[in-house]
């Protein structure tokens, strides 16, 4: 079945950091958008945007033919799924966009089968910055016979999509494999930017020993700058990056994987919320050793 942008009535559910610009980019590709928060401040932009806000998650979705979750993790997902139950309709597709990891996924699969939902698993490579741009890489597993229905909406919120299997939860699982690279990179910068220091080596020296050679990853890249220039604000906080890290270990543990370097992430994660650092981009890994502020090393 196809269904064209002009008749898709999608319920976004969840507008914080991520949510609040899919929905927008959603409403300016021309589909019919309602959103809903558990905040309603943070929502009330939506509005001036042009976006319609449900005052709970069941009339959000009442009219809906898909349902976006844009949450915190599975188990945020599932109580917002169920406030909604009495009006989320059998055949409804439900694009699930969460971070939610191995386990989370398949706990929303089966909410899913109990209520005759059409799952799609769909979470996205990107930040802020990117989701804002519709820049978003958004990775997705489901039924080929729905891939005509939610490619509207993956490219409204992205620049590629990658269909990963047949299977919903397929593309979590690949999700959390990126995230671990994604924690290595992150801490392999932060402990190379306070070796530096510690040895007295300026950071535009190390910076410039990479720039432009096949060294150099621009996530990587990203994340010293914010080290370089002490600007912490969060397209990613560290509180989130302890999340998904634990989704890491949590599938590395069940799959029978050791990861001690991954391991070791999440403790330096943990670390660099304990020094004040919770709700600081996760660049502020930076500061898991010694728990010093950023003002304290401020240029």
């Amino acid at each position: 079945m196809t269904t064209s942008k002009a008749h898709t009535a999608v319920a976004v559910l969840g507008t914080g950091t991520m949510g609040a610009p899919i929905a927008r980019n959603l409403h300016n590709a021309g589909l019919d958008v309602t959103a809903w928060n558990r905040s309603a401040a943070k929502a009330a932009q939506l509005s001036e945007d042009g976006v319609a806000l449900a005052d709970s998650p069941a009339d959000a979705v009442r009219d809906a033919n898909v349902v976006v979750t844009v949450l915190k993790d599975a188990d945020a997902v599932l109580e917002v799924l169920r406030a909604a139950a009495q009006t989320l309709r059998p055949g409804t597709m439900l694009v699930q966009i969460s971070t939610v990891g191995v386990e989370g996924i398949s706990r929303i699969a089966k909410f899913a089968w109990s209520h005759q939902l059409r799952l799609v698993d769909a979470p996205v490579l990107g930040t802020k910055g990117p989701a804002e741009n519709a820049q978003l890489v958004v990775l997705a597993s489901g039924a080929e016979s729905d891939r005509d229905v939610v490619g509207p909406l993956f490219d409204a919120i992205g620049k590629k999509t990658i269909w990963v299997d047949c299977k919903p939860g397929e593309a979590s699982k690949l999700k959390v494999v990126v995230n671990s690279f994604i924690s290595t990179l992150t801490h392999g910068i932060a402990e190379a930017a306070r070796l530096a220091e510690a040895l007295g080596i300026d950071l535009e020296d190390f910076q410039n020993a990479i720039h432009g050679g096949p060294l150099e990853a621009p996530f990587a890249s990203i994340k010293l700058d914010a080290i370089m220039n002490q600007q912490f604000a969060p397209s990613f906080t560290v509180e989130n990056a302890i999340k998904d890290s634990r989704l890491v270990a949590e599938a590395a543990g069940n799959a029978g994987v050791w990861l001690p370097v991954a391991d070791a992430g999440l403790e330096r994660y943990r670390a660099a919320a304990a020094s004040g650092h919770g709700g600081d981009d996760m660049a502020a890994s930076y500061f898991a050793e010694s728990g010093l502020e950023a003002s304290d090393h401020a240029s």
